[in-house]
C-alpha cells in the first residue's frame, strides 16, 4: 500500500509553520491514541502514521528532502516503512504534549521504559583536567582516577541480599504503574502514575544487601582513560556518557563531565588559536639585523630580522599556533612581538661608546618617522 503523503496525514500545507505542523499532530496523536482507542488496530496504524510524519516534517533537513523528492528523499533517514514501534514514538515524541498531556498518556520521561517502569539514573560528576598548551595543541590521553559511586560487588547492583530477596511488586504487577479511568472533556480517558509501593521499579526487595543496605551501589574509585581532542580551550566542558555515578538497581549510571584548565605556560600567551611570543633584541641585532631562534609549540624556528627592525615590530609564523577544535586543517599563527633591550645600567666606557654613536646623524630619531610608525604599528597589531 502506497504511503500517504505527510502533509495530507496530519491535514496541514505545505507552507505549515513549525508549530501549526506541532500542533496538527498534537491533535492526530489524541485522536488515535492507543489508550483512547484500545485494540484498534486502525487508530493504532493512524498514531503510527501521523507520528512518522511529524518526524519528518518536524525536521527540517528532512523536510526539505521530502518537499523536493518525496518519500524516495528520505532513504533510510527516517523511521519510515511502517517500522514506527510505539516504543520509538513515545520516547522521541512523548514530550510534545508537555506536562500534563505526558502524565495523562502515561509517557513517563527519560526514566522509565516504555513498560511505565522506572529506571534510575546516577548522578553525574564532574572533574578538572589540567593541559599544558602543548596538550591543548596536540590532543592528549590522560588516565584519572576517580572516586565515585560504582556497582556493588556484593549483590550486582541489585540491592537484594541473596536469591529470592526481590519480588515483583503486588500493586502494579511489575509495570512501575498503577492506572485509572477518568472523564475528561475528551472522554474517557486512562491515566498512569507512579506506584506508590515500589516508586516506580516494578519490583520489591525484601531482604536488603548487608555491603550497600539495598542501594546497589557503594563507594569506589575507577580509573578512566580521557582522551582530549586538539584545540579545547580553558573552561570547555567535554561529556563521556555512561563514565559517572553508578545508579541504584542496575539503573542508567551517570556522564563524567571534564572540564578543561589550561595551565598558563611560561614563553606564550595563547589568543584563541594564535599564541604570542615575546623576544628581545639587543641595538646592535635590530639596527643590523639578524637571524634569530625563537622557540614554538613544537620546537624551534629560526626567524629573519632585517636591519633597522623597530620595537614593536610583529613577525607571523603561519600554522604554529592552535588547531581549531574538530576542523581539520585549521591551525592558527605563532606572533613573536619583537623589543629592542636598552640597558640599565652602563659602565664607564660602555657610556663613552653610546655617547661617540649619539653624536653620529644615522643615529638621531626622525620624529615625524617615528610618530607614523607608530600609529602604522598599532594599527597593524589591532587589526591581526
Amino acid at each position: 500500500m502506497a504511503k500517504r503523503d505527510y502533509y495530507e496525514v496530519l491535514g496541514v500545507s505545505k507552507s505549515a509553520s513549525e508549530d501549526e505542523i506541532k500542533k496538527a499532530y498534537r491533535q492526530k496523536a489524541l485522536q488515535f491514541h492507543p489508550d483512547k482507542n484500545p485494540d484498534d488496530k486502525d487508530a493504532e496504524e493512524k498514531f503510527k502514521e501521523a507520528a512518522e510524519s511529524y518526524e519528518v516534517l518536524s525536521h527540517p533537513e528532512k523536510r526539505k528532502k521530502y518537499d523536493q523528492y518525496g518519500h524516495a528523499g528520505l532513504g533510510s533517514q527516517g523511521f519510515g516503512g511502517g517500522g514506527m514501534s510505539m516504543d520509538d514514538i513515545f520516547s522521541n515524541f512523548g514530550d510534545i504534549f508537555g506536562g500534563g498531556f505526558a502524565d495523562l498518556f502515561g509517557f513517563g520521561g527519560g526514566q522509565q521504559r516504555s513498560t511505565g517502569r522506572r529506571v534510575q539514573r546516577g548522578s553525574n560528576l564532574r572533574i578538572r583536567v589540567k593541559l599544558t598548551l602543548e596538550e591543548v595543541a596536540n590532543g592528549v590521553e590522560k588516565k584519572v582516577k576517580v572516586s565515585k559511586q560504582i556497582v556493588c560487588q556484593a549483590c550486582n547492583g541489585s540491592g537484594a541480599g541473596g536469591s529470592g530477596s526481590v519480588n515483583t511488586c503486588s500493586t502494579c504487577k511489575g509495570r512501575g504503574q498503577v492506572t485509572r479511568v477518568t472523564n475528561t472533556f475528551l472522554g474517557q480517558m486512562q491515566t498512569a502514575t507512579t506506584c506508590p509501593t515500589c516508586h516506580g521499579e516494578g519490583e520489591v526487595v525484601t531482604k536488603k544487601c548487608s555491603t550497600c543496605m539495598g542501594a546497589g551501589t557503594t563507594k569506589g574509585e575507577e580509573v578512566i582513560t580521557v582522551k582530549l581532542p586538539p584545540g579545547v580551550t580553558d573552561g570547555i566542558q567535554l561529556s563521556m556518557s555512561g563514565k559517572g555515578n553508578a545508579a541504584p538497581r542496575n539503573g542508567v549510571p551517570g556522564d563524567l563531565i571534564i572540564v578543561v584548565e589550561e595551565i598558563p605556560h611560561d614563553d606564550f600567551v595563547r589568543e584563541e588559536l594564535n599564541v604570542y611570543y615575546e623576544h628581545y633584541l639587543s641595538f646592535p641585532e635590530a639596527a643590523l639585523g639578524t637571524t634569530i631562534e625563537v622557540p614554538t609549540i613544537s620546537g624551534k624556528a629560526r626567524v629573519k630580522v632585517p636591519a633597522g627592525t623597530q620595537p614593536g615590530k610583529l613577525f607571523r609564523l603561519k600554522g604554529k599556533g592552535i588547531p581549531m577544535l574538530n576542523r581539520s586543517g585549521v591551525v592558527g599563527d605563532q606572533m613573536i612581538f619583537v623589543n629592542v633591550y636598552v640597558p640599565e645600567k652602563l659602565s664607564s666606557e660602555e657610556k663613552e661608546l653610546v655617547q661617540k654613536i649619539q653624536e653620529h646623524k644615522g643615529f638621531q630619531p626622525d620624529t615625524k618617522k617615528k610618530d607614523r610608525n607608530f600609529f602604522e604599528r598599532m594599527h597593524e597589531f589591532f587589526s591581526r
